[in-house]
């Protein structure tokens, strides 16, 4: 049965109950608001580890002024329900205080240098600072062996693994593929912003993806790629961020007979969606 943790101190308790049997310890990281998407991370995380922890904060310091903080939808009993289904341990629910015990304006800020400063770094300032953050935060609450994340925040993912490796975090960070709908949409607890008419039209974001992998693979130019994803998601009522080809390692254009990263970042109406496709997926 699924247990709620939310005192840091029974949180520990819990896990070095658990390592102390020579158990491997799994985290995965949410916000809430769990759909299918959440729950095939949590049964990963199984899969590779004796006890999964999943934890459940709404992070204040990675949202910007105007975006969704105040809105970003709560569930916490249709949460637990669908953690416990999915055979995880523990939640852990800290408070906004016992995550940062000064306050945000005391917060001591992790910075990721390099990785951090395109795509969503240049749309969403100081977004990625709030991520690596709290999950610095979160790693050393829970100290587990491994943690879990999604590959549908590629660029988050990237910062997470320079994050770790950079402060030599003792884990394993493993990704997990997109979970998408019958459509091609993938799946985000932001998806249901989207209005009745608009939902069918976000799928168009897939579509685009696959037509930026055809054409780069026919021989069409980085650029010209790019301008058709843009122009192909306007068209469908999109105002676009971006719709790049990129290496893997977001160093810089996509070059062929290399790993490479198709990434879109699009509102449509008030709801911003991200997905991306990788080279032989």
């Amino acid at each position: 049965m699924l247990e709620t943790l939310i005192e840091l101190d029974a949180l520990r308790a819990r896990v070095a109950g658990w390592k102390r049997e020579g158990l491997r310890v799994a985290l995965v990281p949410t916000m809430g608001n769990l759909h299918a998407g959440h729950f095939s991370l949590v049964e990963l995380a199984r899969a590779r580890a004796d006890r999964v922890v999943a934890s459940i904060f709404v992070n204040p310091t990675q949202f910007g002024p105007g975006e969704d903080f105040e809105r970003y939808p709560r569930t916490p009993d249709a949460d637990a329900a669908g953690l416990d289904a999915a055979g995880c341990d523990a939640v852990w629910m800290p408070s906004v205080d016992t995550m940062y015990p000064f306050g945000i304006d005391g917060t001591v800020r992790l910075v990721v240098p390099g990785v951090t400063a395109v795509l969503e770094g240049a749309h969403r300032p100081g977004h990625f600072d709030g991520v690596a953050t709290v999950v610095a935060r979160l790693f050393n609450q829970v100290q587990p062996d491994l943690a879990v994340f999604g590959r549908k925040d590629y660029q988050q993912l990237a910062v997470i693994r320079y994050l770790v490796r950079e402060l030599a975090f003792p884990l394993e960070v493993v990704a997990a593929p997109i979970l998408r709908e019958a459509d091609g949409l993938a799946m985000s607890s932001r998806n249901q912003y989207l209005s009745a008419a608009e939902r069918p039209r976000a799928a168009a974001i897939h579509a685009a993806l696959q037509a930026m992998r055809m054409a780069f693979e026919a021989g069409d130019g980085v650029e010209a790629v790019e301008r058709m994803a843009a122009a192909r998601l306007a068209g469908e009522g999109f105002d676009v961020d971006y719709a790049v080809l990129q290496r893997a390692d977001l160093s810089g254009p996509a070059r062929r007979g290399e790993p490479w990263v198709a990434l879109v970042a699009a509102r449509l109406g008030g709801t911003r969606l991200i997905d991306n496709l990788e080279s032989g997926s």
